[in-house]
Parts: C-alpha cells; sequence; structure tokens
C-alpha cells in the first residue's frame, strides 16, 4: 500500500497506449456540440479500458456497486456505490485523468456519463466505432 493506494496489476503499456483515448463509456449514446453523453456497463470482474479524461463532466450510477480505479502509477482505490450517487469533475487546461475502472462487485455497474465540450481543453478524437452513426 502506497499512501492508501494499493499497488497492484501492471498495466503500464495499456496506460502508454491508450493515453490519448476519449472514450470515456462503453458506448456514445449522443453527441451535440455541447455534450457527449455515455452510456458505461461492467459487468462483474469486467474492466474497462484505460481512457482519459480532459473534459468537465459529471456521472451518475443507476445501482448499487463496487469498482476498482487503476491509476497510471500502477495503484488503484476501490469505491463503493449506491443507486444515484452523482460526481462532478472540473479540468483546467492542460489538466486530466487517466485510468481503467474495473468491477470489484457481484452486480452489474451501470453509469451515465455526460461530458461538457466547453470545457478548458479540447476533446480528445474519437474512434469511429465509438460515434453514435
Amino acid at each position: 500500500m502506497d499512501g492508501g493506494r494499493v499497488v497492484d496489476v501492471d498495466l503500464t503499456q495499456e496506460f502508454v497506449d491508450r493515453a490519448e483515448n476519449g472514450e470515456v463509456g462503453s458506448r456514445l449514446v449522443s453527441e451535440t456540440d455541447r455534450v457527449r453523453v455515455w452510456h458505461i456497463q461492467a459487468r462483474p470482474g469486467e474492466r474497462l479500458k484505460v481512457h482519459t479524461h480532459v473534459l468537465d463532466y459529471f456521472w451518475t450510477i443507476h445501482g448499487p456497486g463496487r469498482a476498482r480505479s487503476h491509476q497510471p502509477d500502477g495503484s488503484h482505490f476501490d469505491v463503493e456505490y449506491e443507486a444515484g450517487d452523482t460526481k462532478h469533475f472540473t479540468f483546467s487546461k492542460g489538466e486530466r485523468m487517466t485510468h481503467s475502472l474495473e468491477n470489484i462487485g457481484d452486480t452489474d455497474l451501470i453509469f451515465t456519463t455526460v461530458e461538457f465540450k466547453n470545457s478548458a481543453n479540447a476533446p480528445l478524437p474519437l474512434a469511429k466505432e465509438a460515434s453514435t452513426g
């Protein structure tokens, strides 16, 4: 343990390879000139790929669950959620947060995340597969 964080699995290469991955959810369900709306679903034991947040955003979870947030330095921290929990994030110019979320509970984790495109940072590009078509 290092300052409240536990050092664990080696995701070093994934953090390097996906440092500019702006796909912060499982599925982009809506995008306008102002927002990106994502659905996130992770089954028990599933880990979402490394992604980077640069836009102001918030998430809301739809049911209870437990998750592990893996960090670029090899550490992680665990979080317990209740239905309706919501958290807001704001990023200054040049600020970012890169992580990977793993479901360590026994229920599906289902979130809605809304990113605000008029943030201090430009949005990261998305792969064609992420578009809402």
